[in-house]
Parts: C-alpha cells; sequence; structure tokens
C-alpha cells in the first residue's frame, strides 16, 4: 500500500487563525535571517545583497502563492 505524505495532497483546509500568524511569523523570521547573511552565504544561495535587502524589506502577509500550500 502507498501512502502519500504530503501536506497538500488533500483539498486544501481553511486555516486556522494562530497557524496563519505561526506561517506569517516564519515569513517574518526568514527575512530577517536572510537580512544577516554575509556576501559569501549569499552567493551560496545565488542571491545578490540586492536581492536579499529587496527581499527582507517586503511586509511578512506579502508571500508568494509558492510558499502556501
Amino acid at each position: 500500500m502507498t501512502y502519500i505524505n504530503h501536506t497538500c495532497a488533500t483539498a486544501p483546509s481553511r486555516p486556522t487563525l494562530i497557524a496563519g500568524l505561526t506561517a506569517r511569523l516564519a515569513v517574518w523570521k526568514q527575512r530577517r535571517a536572510l537580512k544577516v547573511l554575509d556576501d559569501s552565504a549569499l552567493e551560496d544561495i545565488g542571491l545578490t545583497r540586492r536581492e536579499a535587502n529587496a527581499e527582507a524589506r517586503r511586509t511578512f502577509w506579502d508571500a508568494p502563492e509558492s510558499w502556501r500550500c
């Protein structure tokens, strides 16, 4: 028997308030972390300082659709 172990395998459910806030907090933390990476770390992930700063300036509710399930 095969099991699908992916959170998007079923129809998307309406997120709870707590889940939505948790996701937004995660986006905010990731953007803050991106802002403080040094240039060699940014180069490792394929970003320039300008791109990292532009992403860090985005608001926490402005997450691309591809980040959502």
